[in-house]
């Protein structure tokens, strides 16, 4: 007997949970290949695309030993500071003999580095440079670039290694550089004196004591007519580096000063990233109108992609803060911050009440520019940013001294420092954490579910079970706990509606044969034998419904595995299998699961293999099992085609996840493969609970839910469709029977 319509449309149309289930798979594979497949590739030009675009520079005569060219001087376009009388003088069209700095002395060519790499006495080591009177880099004590580095270095700590002779640790260094030339981090580039800009990032300063710089800026005929100091410290046991930073006017005469200096640029990206989490942050104040006790610190709608500032600045915009709406609004900038997948450089509001009550940084950040340079990620081309950072314009009169002091944060993205210790608590840094993929994707990462995933977790292992991989296995739990009466309403409602359409075979087979010729007069009689059965088709759509509650809590829990600084580095199971001489299996939760290591990476466009990972692989297997006895049987009239689609739907699940989740966090894959566990072992059970349940009959009949809306409404459109062709027909509209 034929079963197909020879019509254009086959009389068997795909049921609504086959389509479902193929919506659902593609949409969790698309997530997750666009995921790392497109964040891969954001960020990563070609040879081509390295042109740095740059401002026009003026470099002054004399400052020939200075670095290359910063963006074009920001004279007359930064605000003034309430209080400071801004300067209308512009830069000389062509000054016959400018302005220069020099040092007071024999310039220095190394300096005296401040904190130390002993935990006990700091929290990094900060080795400072004449050049520009900045940062050459930071050297964290207790950090460290991967999870072996630092279990070598907690073997060789308790083996007595002296701490300068340890390896591995972490540090915060230029990304590449500007126009050939490595910048000095945060380093002074210019000082502008009543629209002239003086280069102070050459071989100018002269270390007057650790931590301390000196320069002096003399006219055209040699006399003095400003000296500039920057003085660094640092607190033991703190984040925070503080800069003090001074200009004097030696002349006779005020003159309108602004300080240059650059800014927090790219940080050095993770050898593991999957996805470019480079990103600019910025915390402001509302204007004095809207907030008069300038109190309350903003982070929202101040966030910029790397890839997003390289936009700008190809497209000819520099400006990074304020843009026009933030100008317009009159903001008032109170940090200003880089940050990669779990580290910050940040510049802030210098706040220590009550000596210093302000939230606001200015006078000494009113403008920040950026500027693209050239650096490498895994060999290939990288465009990284340099930024600069232009101070509100201020009146120094003879003799007296105009103060530009910032805070600065360099340190990990962790919430247990950000949000508690001061000043960055105060000053809501906590907005430099951001649980969220980038690019395509960060519409779907539920930022939101993730603030509550990473402190759900974080409850969990200080509270509860003191591990992380047990934490997110009592997550699967609680979850499943928490779905656990929508899923079993889903899988007694598949289990009642395959039950019917069984019995219904013969009378659908007798439907097939007789409107063989008429596909749409076959579908509204075979809504009207549901109908008249008590069955609603949609019913077996429900069983989807669980797993499609689950893709938001994967997606926010692969956001929190892959930025959440709680887990870096973190073993599971309390580092039993590094017991094992150092093997790295599941070693970091926050990384491939790393069962074998491999001695060379492997490149699969897709990723880098640099290790074979088993966890994915017994994930497919237990999806394997999940599909083969876990799927609800098929349809009694389904085709061959449909068959074998649904066929094809099972091999996807089990190939296509490992696949994608192969180099993926080891905590997420955990997380499904157990879930996935759970689920088989809990429809076991209410598989049980149903034995002997009569489906045959049809249930009482409660007020409608989406289900029944949806199935009332396709009974609607069956009839409508039967009444317009009979009306085309000419022949009498006929009623369905209703029982």
């Amino acid at each position: 007997m034929n079963n197909q319509a020879p019509a254009g449309r086959p009389a068997n149309a795909p049921s609504p949970r086959r389509l479902l289930i193929t919506v659902a798979i593609f949409s969790i594979v698309a997530g997750i290949v666009a995921i790392i497949v497109m964040g891969q590739q954001r960020g990563a030009g070609t040879a081509a695309d390295q042109a740095t675009a740059t401002a026009p520079a003026t470099t002054p005569a004399g400052a020939a030993d200075s670095s290359a060219a910063a963006p074009a001087s920001t004279a007359g376009t930064a605000p003034a500071t309430a209080g400071a009388t801004p300067t209308a003088a512009q830069a000389p069209s062509a000054p016959s003999s400018p302005w220069v700095a020099k040092s007071p002395g024999s310039p220095s060519t190394a300096a005296t580095p401040l904190g130390s790499l002993d935990p006990a006495k700091g929290r990094f080591l900060v080795e400072l440079t004449p050049r520009g009177a900045g940062i050459s880099r930071v050297v964290f004590s207790d950090l460290w670039k991967s999870g072996t580095d630092r279990t070598r270095a907690v073997a060789a700590r308790a083996a007595g290694t002296a701490e300068d002779a340890l390896e591995g640790r972490y540090e915060i260094a230029a990304p590449g550089t500007l126009q050939g030339f490595t910048m000095p981090i945060l380093g002074a580039r210019a000082i502008e004196v009543d629209g002239r800009e003086v280069s102070v990032v050459g071989q100018v300063w002269v270390e007057t004591a650790p931590g301390t710089f000196v320069t002096e800026i003399a006219d055209s005929t040699g006399a003095l007519q400003m000296r500039a100091t920057r003085r660094w410290s640092v607190e033991p046991g703190s984040w925070e580096i503080r800069c003090e930073q001074r200009v004097e006017n030696l002349s006779a005469s005020p003159h309108s000063v602004r300080w240059v200096q650059f800014g927090p640029s790219d940080l050095p990206r993770d050898p593991t990233d999957l996805v470019d989490a480079r990103r600019y942050h910025s915390g402001y104040l509302m204007s004095k109108e809207r907030d008069p006790a300038q109190s309350t610190v903003i982070v929202h709608g101040a966030t910029l992609d790397q890839s997003a500032v390289v936009s700008r600045v190809d497209s000819g915009d520099w400006r990074v803060w304020p843009d026009a709406r933030q100008q317009e609004e009159r903001y008032n900038l109170s940090w200003f911050g880089a940050t990669n997948r779990y580290f910050a450089l940040a510049i802030h509001a210098p706040y220590a009440p009550p000596g210093s009550p302000s939230k606001a940084i200015a006078p000494a950040a009113a403008v920040v520019q950026a500027q693209v340079g050239e650096g490498t990620f895994h060999g290939k081309p990288d465009r990284v940013v340099f930024t600069d950072v232009t101070s509100d314009a201020v009146t120094v009169a003879p003799g007296q001294s105009a103060p530009f002091d910032v805070g600065v944060y360099a340190g990990p993205l962790e919430r247990s420092v950000l949000g508690s210790a001061q000043p960055f608590a105060s000053l809501n840094m906590q907005g430099l954490i951001l649980y969220l993929m980038s690019g395509c994707c960060s519409w779907c990462t539920f930022a939101w579910l993730a603030d509550i995933l990473v402190s759900f977790l974080a409850f969990l292992h200080d509270y509860v079970v003191f591990d992380w991989g047990l934490a997110i296995i009592v997550l699967v739990v609680v979850v499943r706990g928490l779905l656990h009466p929508l899923t079993r309403r889903a899988q007694v409602s598949m289990m009642r509606v395959s039950k019917q359409m069984g019995s219904l075979k013969p009378e659908i087979d007798a439907l097939q044969k007789r409107y063989r010729d008429d596909p749409k007069q076959l579908q509204a009689e075979t809504m009207r034998l549901y109908r008249e059965k008590g069955i609603n088709p949609l019913g077996c759509a429900g069983g989807m419904l669980p797993t499609f509650l689950q893709m938001p809590i994967w997606l926010a829990l692969y956001a929190v595995l892959y930025f959440a600084f709680e887990l870096r580095q973190q073993p599971a199971f309390f580092g039993v299998f590094q017991q094992f001489g150092g093997w790295p299996f599941l070693g970091d939760l926050s990384a491939q699961d790393r069962f074998i290591p491999l001695p060379v990476e492997v490149n699969i466009w897709v990723t880098t293999l640099s290790s074979v990972n088993i966890v994915p692989i017994l994930m497919g297997v237990v999806f394997y099992f999940q599909q083969k006895y876990m799927t609800p049987p098929p349809a009694p009239n389904a085709t061959p085609e449909q068959l074998q689609q649904q066929a094809m739907m099972k091999w996807m699940m089990v190939i296509l996840f490992p696949i994608m989740l192969y180099a993926a966090p080891s905590g997420l894959t955990i997380y499904i493969a157990t879930s996935t566990l759970v689920g088989i072992y809990e429809s076991k059970r209410i598989r049980k609970s149903m034995e002997g349940v009569d489906f045959s009959k049809a249930p009482a009949k409660k007020p409608g839910g989406f289900m029944q809306r949806a199935y009332e409404n396709a009974m609607k459109r069956a009839q409508d469709a039967q009444r317009s062709a009979e009306a085309r027909r000419g022949a009498p509209s006929r009623k369905f029977r209703d029982r």
